[in-house]
């Protein structure tokens, strides 16, 4: 299938499964230099090069921004001949904002260090290398109110086919960390991602507007949501139409004291379907699975099924608002209500929380089709005396919950909430090993 990576002006870019090299004098040079390398991917390539072939300098001073992007532009003219891949050897590699290309991988050796400069930005596979946003300049401007632009991600994918960002750890990104979108068949793996809880808006993985997504074995401690799905904002989101779906996060560990583990908008406007979430754990975070709507925003949120959540000092286990209420512009539609319905969750255990449930549909667009089962939640005793289970405008069904549900959700014995047996396409996808 055809890939294509675009990068916005100013952001970082990730690891991805694109190739592209120098050809066999290069290839050569590369063996000597680095000795074989083994690595899982999606798929292999078939030429290889370094990134001192290309002048390269890897002191953490010297600006290599026209090296990646000359190493890019000639390595493409392999993406006809089975690919390439550019090796980013141990080093300090400090950079601007560059874009990838198809049929062409990113990979970053063990100690390999991208830096983002400061007044730029850029992007990738590896073998547990870094990139590194230094974001705090960005974060400070932010706070005095003295950006014009929008914050740049670290790594963004427009409009992409088989993609794959693995074993890598990144920090410090200005404000989004990895934001593909308008994409398709993508696998984020093996990922730590490390920002400061205090740092603003940097959310760890945003699937915007994506179909085919799979998320696992990850790390995250973020200011903001670790994960968040979402599909346009408002009358844009709706006209453009494209939901997020066929969705598979698990296995993952999120530390965030303000935000979510997951959330699911509140930029949901082109709709969110089908999205299993299994095997995850947050210690220290505000809340678990989290829906973010509001009048306005129109769109969908349905088919979510949650699964074997570990939770550990936690404010909420279960959130959901319909008044998450800021908009891009005054032109969004008041009339245009969300459909949140088909909510499952099952298999919790919760530890040391503040509030068990804050449910909060919208009046005359109740939130329905929730189902929660087989949840264990310890409250923090000092708040044993706070309201637990506070609803308005939901409708479901519980069974085997403690405490005590609200009474929109009433119990319904041997309710076992759904979690699909059928695979993803996505989840079928086996890594080849591949070797440079």
């Amino acid at each position: 299938m055809k890939q294509f990576l675009h990068l916005r002006n100013n952001h970082v870019l990730g690891v991805i499964s694109l190739i592209l090299i120098l050809g066999s004098l290069a290839e050569s040079r590369v063996y000597s230099e680095l000795g074989k390398i083994e690595y899982p991917a999606i798929n292999c390539r078939k030429h290889s090069a370094s990134l001192k072939d290309f002048g390269g300098v890897g002191d953490g001073k010297t600006s290599n921004t026209k090296i990646f992007q000359s190493a890019i532009s000639k390595l493409s003219q392999y993406a006809s001949d089975g690919g390439a891949t550019l090796i980013v050897p141990p080093g300090k590699w400090l950079t601007g904002p560059f874009n990838l290309t198809s049929h062409f991988t990113l990979f970053l050796q063990k100690d390999a260090v991208i830096l983002a400069s400061q007044e730029e930005m850029l992007p990738v596979e590896g073998q547990n290398g870094t990139i590194d946003g230094q974001g705090s300049y960005w974060w400070d401007k932010f706070h005095k109110k003295q950006l014009t632009l929008t914050r740049p991600y670290m790594i963004e994918i427009m409009y992409s086919d088989q993609i794959q960002i693995s074993d890598l750890t990144l920090v410090n990104s200005p404000t989004w960390f990895v934001h593909p979108i308008y994409s398709s068949n993508i696998i984020v793996k093996g990922l730590t991602i490390l920002a400061p809880v205090d740092s603003p808006n940097t959310d760890g993985i945003n699937p915007d507007s994506c179909t085919n997504t799979r998320i696992e074995d990850c790390y995250i401690v973020s200011g903001d949501d670790c994960i968040s799905a979402k599909s346009g904002w408002d009358e844009y989101g709706i006209k453009f139409g494209k939901p997020t779906q066929h969705l598979v996060i698990r296995r993952v560990t999120c530390i965030s004291p303000d935000s979510a583990m997951v959330a699911l908008g509140s930029e949901m406007s082109g709709g969110i379907d089908d999205v299993r979430v299994e095997d995850l754990t947050a210690i220290n975070t505000e809340s678990a699975v989290r829906i973010k709507t509001a009048v306005g925003r129109g769109g969908f949120v349905k088919n979510i099924f949650v699964r074997g959540l570990n939770l550990n000092t936690m404010k909420y286990v279960f959130w959901m608002t319909g008044s998450y209420g800021q908009h891009p512009d005054p032109n969004y539609d008041p009339e245009a209500l969300p459909t949140v319905t088909g909510i499952n969750f099952k298999d919790v255990v919760a530890k040391n929380v503040t509030i068990s449930a804050k449910l909060e549909g919208i009046s005359k667009d109740p939130f329905t089709g929730i189902c929660i089962s087989n949840v264990t939640i310890q409250v923090n005793e000092l708040k044993k005396k706070k309201l637990q289970w506070n609803c308005t405008d939901v409708a479901g069904v519980t069974n085997n919950v403690s405490p005590p549900p609200c009474a929109l959700l009433p119990q319904k014995d041997k309710t076992d909430c759904a979690f699909p047996n059928d695979k993803l396409p996505i989840e079928a996808v086996q890594f080849k090993t591949c070797s440079l």
